[in-house]
Protein backbone atom coordinates (compact mmCIF):
# COMPACT_ATOMS: atom_id res chain seq x y z
CA UNK A 1 0.00 0.00 0.00
CA UNK A 2 1.32 3.62 -0.66
CA UNK A 3 2.10 6.09 1.78
CA UNK A 4 -0.52 8.19 0.05
CA UNK A 5 -3.09 5.79 0.62
CA UNK A 6 -1.94 4.59 4.14
CA UNK A 7 -1.67 8.10 5.21
CA UNK A 8 -5.40 8.73 4.10
CA UNK A 9 -6.42 5.59 5.77
CA UNK A 10 -5.00 7.11 9.18
CA UNK A 11 -6.20 10.64 8.53
CA UNK A 12 -9.93 9.46 7.89
CA UNK A 13 -9.79 7.70 10.40
CA UNK A 14 -8.57 9.74 13.29
CA UNK A 15 -11.16 12.78 11.57
CA UNK A 16 -13.84 10.42 13.26
CA UNK A 17 -12.39 11.78 17.27
CA UNK A 18 -12.14 15.63 16.11
CA UNK A 19 -14.18 17.78 18.68
CA UNK A 20 -15.71 20.31 16.63
CA UNK A 21 -19.23 21.52 18.60
CA UNK A 22 -18.99 24.65 16.91
CA UNK A 23 -17.73 24.49 13.20
CA UNK A 24 -19.08 20.59 12.66
CA UNK A 25 -15.63 20.54 10.69
CA UNK A 26 -14.04 17.46 11.04
CA UNK A 27 -10.35 17.47 9.83
CA UNK A 28 -7.91 14.93 10.12
CA UNK A 29 -4.26 14.58 9.63
CA UNK A 30 -1.52 12.12 8.88
CA UNK A 31 2.41 13.26 8.67
CA UNK A 32 4.54 10.90 7.54
CA UNK A 33 8.32 10.97 9.43
CA UNK A 34 11.56 10.74 8.28
CA UNK A 35 11.83 7.74 10.75
CA UNK A 36 9.00 6.03 8.90
CA UNK A 37 6.13 6.54 11.71
CA UNK A 38 3.20 7.97 11.05
CA UNK A 39 1.56 10.49 13.36
CA UNK A 40 -1.98 11.60 13.71
CA UNK A 41 -4.07 14.48 14.72
CA UNK A 42 -7.72 15.76 14.49
CA UNK A 43 -8.71 19.63 15.43
CA UNK A 44 -9.66 20.20 18.28
CA UNK A 45 -12.39 23.67 19.01
CA UNK A 46 -12.32 25.69 21.93
CA UNK A 47 -14.94 28.12 23.39
CA UNK A 48 -12.44 30.22 23.50
CA UNK A 49 -11.56 30.53 19.81
CA UNK A 50 -8.89 30.68 18.33
CA UNK A 51 -7.83 28.81 21.58
CA UNK A 52 -8.83 25.55 19.34
CA UNK A 53 -6.04 23.50 17.74
CA UNK A 54 -5.96 21.92 13.75
CA UNK A 55 -5.45 18.75 13.05
CA UNK A 56 -2.15 19.40 11.19
CA UNK A 57 -1.02 21.48 14.60
CA UNK A 58 -2.14 18.41 16.64
CA UNK A 59 -0.43 15.72 14.03
CA UNK A 60 2.77 17.68 14.06
CA UNK A 61 2.63 18.05 18.40
CA UNK A 62 2.26 14.17 18.39
CA UNK A 63 5.22 13.80 16.15
CA UNK A 64 7.67 16.01 18.03
CA UNK A 65 6.66 14.90 21.29
CA UNK A 66 7.57 11.17 19.29
CA UNK A 67 11.03 12.71 19.14
CA UNK A 68 11.00 12.96 15.56
CA UNK A 69 11.67 16.36 13.29
CA UNK A 70 11.34 15.66 9.54
CA UNK A 71 7.79 15.77 7.48
CA UNK A 72 8.04 13.93 4.37
CA UNK A 73 4.70 13.66 3.75
CA UNK A 74 1.39 15.17 4.69
CA UNK A 75 -2.46 14.18 4.29
CA UNK A 76 -5.37 16.04 5.08
CA UNK A 77 -8.48 14.96 4.80
CA UNK A 78 -12.20 17.34 5.25
CA UNK A 79 -15.73 16.30 4.35
CA UNK A 80 -16.13 19.62 1.78
CA UNK A 81 -16.00 19.94 -1.71
CA UNK A 82 -13.06 20.70 -2.92
CA UNK A 83 -11.07 19.53 0.42
CA UNK A 84 -9.94 22.06 2.75
CA UNK A 85 -6.02 22.79 2.50
CA UNK A 86 -4.27 23.58 5.53
CA UNK A 87 -4.70 26.93 6.73
CA UNK A 88 -2.16 29.91 6.70
CA UNK A 89 -0.88 29.01 10.39
CA UNK A 90 -0.72 25.23 9.49
CA UNK A 91 1.56 25.86 6.17
CA UNK A 92 3.84 28.07 8.05
CA UNK A 93 3.80 24.78 10.87
CA UNK A 94 4.47 22.33 8.26
CA UNK A 95 7.12 24.44 6.20
CA UNK A 96 8.89 24.45 9.67
CA UNK A 97 9.28 20.57 9.68
CA UNK A 98 9.29 19.95 5.89
CA UNK A 99 10.92 20.17 2.67
CA UNK A 100 9.94 22.42 0.17
CA UNK A 101 9.31 19.87 -2.10
CA UNK A 102 7.43 17.54 0.41
CA UNK A 103 3.99 16.79 -0.79
CA UNK A 104 0.57 17.78 0.85
CA UNK A 105 -2.18 15.87 -0.07
CA UNK A 106 -5.99 17.08 0.45
CA UNK A 107 -8.29 15.14 0.39
CA UNK A 108 -11.67 14.71 1.17
CA UNK A 109 -14.45 11.45 2.14
CA UNK A 110 -15.75 11.33 -1.40
CA UNK A 111 -12.17 10.07 -2.66
CA UNK A 112 -11.81 13.98 -4.50
CA UNK A 113 -7.52 14.88 -3.74
CA UNK A 114 -4.92 17.02 -5.18
CA UNK A 115 -1.24 17.23 -3.95
CA UNK A 116 0.73 20.55 -3.65
CA UNK A 117 4.31 20.74 -3.09
CA UNK A 118 5.42 22.19 0.35
CA UNK A 119 6.48 25.26 -1.62
CA UNK A 120 3.30 25.74 -3.60
CA UNK A 121 1.15 26.17 -0.77
CA UNK A 122 3.60 28.44 1.49
CA UNK A 123 5.89 30.13 -1.24
CA UNK A 124 8.42 31.98 0.60
CA UNK A 125 7.88 30.60 4.37
CA UNK A 126 9.79 31.88 7.19
CA UNK A 127 13.13 29.79 7.85
CA UNK A 128 15.03 29.84 10.93
CA UNK A 129 17.41 31.85 9.46
CA UNK A 130 14.80 34.49 8.78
Amino acid sequence: MSHQKNLYNAAKAVMKNAHAPYSNYHVGAAVLADNGQTYIGANVENASYPEGWCAETSAIAAMVAAGAKRITEVCVVTKSDPPGTPCGGCRQRLSEFASADTPVHVTNLDGKSHTWRMDELLPGAFKLKD
